[in-house]
């Protein structure tokens, strides 16, 4: 299977767990055949791979969700960075371009497109390796999956098919109904909508040409933030005469939100927790190196992290978007290829950060203009090149990298670091790369 996973999100609905750069995928809230806590990328690719273990596997997603991609999947998948949002149409047109400029995808290829975020089973995944069979016998132009729907909601757009069959003509699509109207949607036949749709490369890229102007992926990379925000329903699916829909009868759940989270997570507290005899339907997750001790609570979710504490009633967290934008906050953890970053302290003047570094990754060879960095090794054992001259790091040892310095280290086994940035203008855009001579 060719599939483009779209990775996207902006971290606002399951906060404070989730922010701008960890979106709810990389959330550790599973659990693995193993008994290890996973994300939902990390199973979602442990799915596709159990389905199909040919399966290539692109990740479509922003420039600032890459390196937490890096460091939960390796080098084990493509990601194709987009410079900016611009809706699900542009990103899957730049997808789709980089299969067959970068990774030399031929056009007669069929590529499935899914969002990285269900919740579902191994069926799931072979219903998609259908979807791609369907799209590669070119019976119709898309080929798209509808979920069965368990009951009537307002949460969801419809497909309404012309019969009931596991394979139908699509009839026409419908809205986010009211429902009372979504009771009657499935005296039809409807299907959930859920964003998954395959076609032969060759149709998209016809489609992109038709619609933008651009000659290869390079070209559309550059003028990326120049196109239309549109989604591809708007763009492609409402305007296609030759679609065919494939029926999914098997358990998919949307988990946008910490109320349906709570309903798929592995284990109902995470973290230092303790709930007392008296608590009933509360799950709490804890990343905090503080006990949470909760007493009579009721159907709540606890989540706290360097990001903030959220206290909220399972139904109304639903309704928490608004309330989280308007908070403003930089971001206290972060994944990154080489490890982790998280912020200690902060005030005026000067950062402390905890940088943690598996062995054999490295950083990249960088400067800084506005603030000096001191460097504490905490346990370990690393290398750091600064202005071209080398030094081998060990436990206890104190290095300080003034502004201006080219500096990059490697982790010659797992290395701790703290960090303290000492400055006028502390900020993560005063960075400059440059490539190792």
């Amino acid at each position: 299977m060719n599939i483009i996973l779209l990775s996207g999100g902006s971290g606002k609905r399951l906060w404070p767990l989730s922010n701008e750069v960890r979106s709810k995928q990389f959330i550790k809230l599973f659990k693995n055949d193993n008994g290890e806590y996973e994300s939902m990328v990390q199973r979602v690719y442990r799915q596709i791979m159990a389905v199909d273990p040919d399966a290539k596997i692109t990740i479509a997603t922003s420039k600032n969700q890459a390196s937490a991609i890096k460091y939960q999947l390796g080098g084990q998948v493509s990601i194709c960075v987009e410079p900016c949002r611009r809706d699900t149409f542009p990103a899957i047109s730049l997808g789709a371009t980089y299969l067959h400029d970068e990774l030399g995808v031929s056009k007669d290829e069929a590529v499935v497109v899914c969002p990285v975020d269900p919740y579902v089973e191994d069926s799931y995944y072979k219903a998609v390796q259908k979807l791609q069979e369907l799209a590669e016998a070119g019976n119709a132009n898309l080929t798209l999956m509808g979920v069965e729907p368990t009951y009537p909601t307002e949460k969801y757009g419809y497909i309404i098919p012309e019969n009931g069959n596991d394979i139908s003509k699509v009839k026409e699509f419908k809205e986010k109904p009211t429902t009372e109207t979504a009771k009657k949607y499935l005296l039809q036949n409807a299907l959930w909508n859920s964003g998954i749709f395959a076609f032969k490369l060759s149709y998209l890229l016809d489609k992109a040409h038709s619609l933008i102007d651009f000659k290869d992926y390079r070209d559309l990379f550059n003028k990326y933030e120049t196109l239309k925000k549109i989604s591809f329903d708007y763009a492609v699916v409402e305007n296609e005469p030759s679609i065919q829909v494939l029926r999914y009868t098997g358990s998919w759940k949307d988990v946008g939100t910490w109320n349906m989270m709570a309903e798929v997570m592995a284990d109902q507290t995470k973290g230092r927790v303790i709930l007392d005899e008296t608590c009933e339907n509360t799950n709490v997750v804890n990343e905090l190196n503080v006990p949470i001790l909760c007493m009579g609570c009721n159907d709540l979710i606890i989540a706290a992290s360097g990001d903030g504490i959220l206290i909220s009633n399972k139904e109304r967290s639903s309704y928490m978007k608004p309330y989280v934008e308007k908070l403003e906050t930089e971001v206290k953890f972060a994944e990154k290829s080489w490890g982790t970053y998280t912020v200690i302290d902060a005030q005026p003047g000067s950062m402390t950060v905890k940088i943690s570094m598996r062995a054999g990754e490295s950083m990249s060879y960088h400067i800084h203009n506005y603030r000096e960095e001191v460097w504490t090794v905490v346990s370990g054992k690393g290398r750091v090149l600064i202005d071209g001259k080398e030094q081998i790091l060990h436990t206890g040892d104190v290095i300080t990298i003034a502004s201006g310095c080219r500096h990059t280290v490697e982790a010659l086994t797992p290395l701790d670091i703290i960090e303290v940035q000492i400055g006028k203008e502390i900020s993560v855009s005063d960075k400059i790369k440059f490539d190792l001579e």
